[in-house]
């Protein structure tokens, strides 16, 4: 199927079928590890506060689970010739017969205690401070464009990258750390760019709607397949490299945000040239008007 169909043989309703399911399920994604955990992705260490311990690999990682069944036991990895190992909040008694087990177990075990770097009051403001984020993303967009829609598409089509992109992260056990709160972010401004740029060419240029949605289509895809060839060979090198050179560890913060990323650059192709380039096709074929000096 060529853009031109896709663009404009169907009906933009019909189209945006696709994108709203995928939206759908993010949302009950993100509902149901809410409604389990209390949160809508699973929270790291960063955010809950722990313990992370570093064993020699001398057993079986079943092993090893079983031996600290008895604790707070999150996450379990295997990071070459050594286990690091991740456990919730526990009481002091508690941490200290953990730390005692761990040096009578093991010679040369690291124990380290983790505080939460970000703290509920800050995790709260945080929430009541994002919707004032895209509110003025939207104003900023609006005063470019001077059309109310464009800037709602533009909101809705970043909002609906990080909704999947949180998703993704509940169906591959990514947890919500520094790392992966800097993908985020990183997301938001990079689904803002494609987004302007699709703006840009439909209000700017000359030419059908479908046109101009076909033309900044190849600028657009050339964009994404660069940056996820670049996000690819992170996840290679992150996941796959230590498995060929033995003195390498697995990268498990780079494998983390390169996987947000992977997902979140999917969604934004998606977002971009199907849910804001069909929503834009519908807006301006609807009001049959002038922008910006330009008349179709």
């Amino acid at each position: 199927m060529e853009l031109e169909d896709i663009v404009s043989k169907y009906p933009p309703r019909q189209i945006m079928l696709i994108p709203i399911a995928i939206i759908a399920l993010a949302f009950i994604s993100l509902g149901v590890t809410y409604l389990s955990t209390g949160s809508p992705v699973q929270l790291g260490i960063e955010f809950t506060g722990g313990t992370l311990v570093t064993v020699p690999a001398t057993e079986s990682q079943d092993a090893v689970t079983a031996k600290f069944a008895g604790y707070p036991l999150v996450d379990i990895r295997n990071i070459g010739s050594r286990y690091m190992i991740q456990f919730g909040p526990m009481s002091d008694e508690d941490y200290t017969a953990l730390a005692k087990l761990v040096n009578s177990q093991y010679a040369s075990a690291e124990i380290r205690y983790m505080g939460p770097i970000y703290s509920k009051e800050l995790q709260a403001q945080a929430m009541k401070y994002l919707p004032i984020s895209f509110l003025l993303m939207a104003i900023v967009v609006f005063v470019v464009f001077r059309e109310p829609m464009v800037s709602l598409l533009v909101v809705v089509s970043a909002i609906a990258d990080i909704l999947t992109a949180a998703a993704s992260m509940n169906i591959t056990g990514v947890k919500l750390s520094l790392g992966t709160v800097a993908a985020l972010l990183m997301l938001i401004g990079y689904s803002v760019d494609t987004d302007i740029l699709l703006s840009m060419r439909v209000l700017k240029r000359k030419g059908t709607v479908e046109e101009k949605i076909i033309g900044a289509m190849g600028t657009g895809f050339m964009m994404t397949a660069t940056t996820i060839a670049a996000v690819f060979s992170l996840i290679v090198v992150s996941n796959l490299l230590y498995l060929v050179i033995p003195s390498f560890t697995r990268m498990d913060i780079i494998a983390d945000i390169s996987t947000v990323l992977i997902f979140g650059l999917a969604a934004d192709v998606f977002n971009t040239w199907i849910t804001n380039a069909q929503g834009l096709r519908w807006y301006m074929n609807r009001t049959k008007k002038a922008v910006r000096g330009q008349r179709r």
